[in-house]
């Protein structure tokens, strides 16, 4: 069976030979007669698996050694609450209000304590990025949290906000590998994996090793304590073998291709496609601020809902699967994770082409 041109925003589109050596490898993980699934994370073969995994995701991304790299469950969403229990110390933080990823935080953050937003671009439906070079944020302030990529809304933040000496917390879920990055710059990074890295289960935080203590908000569960999976080695419980796995994998895959540089250059091309067409189509338009956009998820529409639901039918029957967008914008939308190839979004873009050329009829 042919594969499709799968646009998802996740669980997204992964490498082929990724998928391909999972396969080769479900039956009989290097001899061991066992699929990955199978074997017990207290073994030895496992305990090499993460450890190969978090000294290459070390090296692709130059994390330095006062950060601790911890796989977690939950997805982003369980961080929302842990983020708070774990850092709002003074129970008050800053939050930068870009679209439903981090308006969702913010409201999980306000069960905790006192939220001030810092900045916001609801009022014009998040299609932009905000001014966050001069933040009014409170001196007892415990962090300022941030969502680099905005999936849904297709924006992203092209230079880091000024937090004033506070914390700075940063969603990169859907930017995951994407372009290079100066860890540096932040005091937690995370992420969900299902977009850049691997299956939906698992989340990877990268967080300063001296903000991990054991001051946390009273009635902090023991397992949302981010001081429990550090201390354990990230297998406090069972995590999610098989996603990590994964994972270690794609980040070897990216490391053939060239790291993070070429990802971006890569990943840009690929942008650049689209958007110099959607700039210059009568049919179709991007629905976010040029200085805005996103490299990794593209919102686009027509002038009527009629004509793009049209157009998502004809996108699937000729295998351009998953472009329909978010219920909360509508539209399309299409998400050129590292895994889409640059013959994908060329695909896409001669179909959109053939499209308004048959004046929103099916391509022929």
């Amino acid at each position: 069976m042919k594969r499709v041109y799968n646009f998802s925003a996740g669980p997204a589109i992964l490498p082929e030979p990724v998928l391909q050596e999972a396969a080769d490898e479900m039956m009989d993980y290097k001899g061991s007669g066992m699929s990955v699934m199978e074997i017990s994370h207290r073994s030895a073969l496992f305990q090499s698996i993460i450890d190969e995994t978090e000294a290459n995701l070390r090296k692709l991304m130059n994390i330095p050694d006062n950060y601790e790299v911890l796989f977690l469950q939950g997805g982003t969403s369980l961080q929302f609450a842990m983020i708070p229990m774990n850092f709002m110390r003074n129970r008050k933080a800053d939050y930068i209000l870009t679209g439903y990823w981090a308006k969702k935080a913010y409201r999980e953050a306000t069960l905790f304590g006192d939220i001030h937003v810092a900045a916001s671009s609801e009022d014009r439906n998040f299609t932009y990025i905000p001014d966050c070079s001069n933040l009014n944020i409170a001196s007892d302030s415990d962090y300022l949290y941030m969502c680099e990529n905005n999936t849904i809304y297709g924006t992203k933040f092209h230079a880091r906000p000024d937090s004033k000496g506070k914390l700075l917390i940063n969603d990169i879920s859907s930017c995951f590998l994407s372009e290079p990055m100066n860890v540096s710059d932040y005091d937690m990074l995370f992420g969900g994996i299902q977009k850049n890295l691997g299956p939906a289960g698992l989340v990877i935080a990268i967080i300063r090793k001296d903000l991990i203590s054991e001051t946390v908000l009273p009635g902090t569960p023991t397992m949302l304590r981010y001081k429990t999976h550090a201390d354990k080695g990230s297998m406090y419980n069972t995590p999610p073998t098989y996603n990590i796995y994964i994972a270690g994998k794609v980040i070897k895959w990216i490391q053939t291709l060239g790291g993070l540089e070429k990802m971006k250059e890569m990943n840009e091309a690929k942008a650049a496609l689209l958007y110099d067409y959607l700039d210059k189509s009568d049919m179709f338009y991007g629905l976010v601020d040029k200085g805005s956009r996103s490299v990794m998820n593209v919102t686009f529409r027509t002038d009527s809902a009629e004509l793009d639901a049209a157009f998502v039918k004809a996108a699937a029957e000729h295998g351009i699967v998953s472009i329909k967008g978010h219920r909360a914008i509508g539209g399309m939308r299409a998400s050129l994770y590292n895994a889409m190839p640059i013959e994908g979004v060329r695909y896409l873009v001669n179909f959109m082409e053939a499209f308004e050329k048959n004046g929103g009829q099916y391509a022929k």
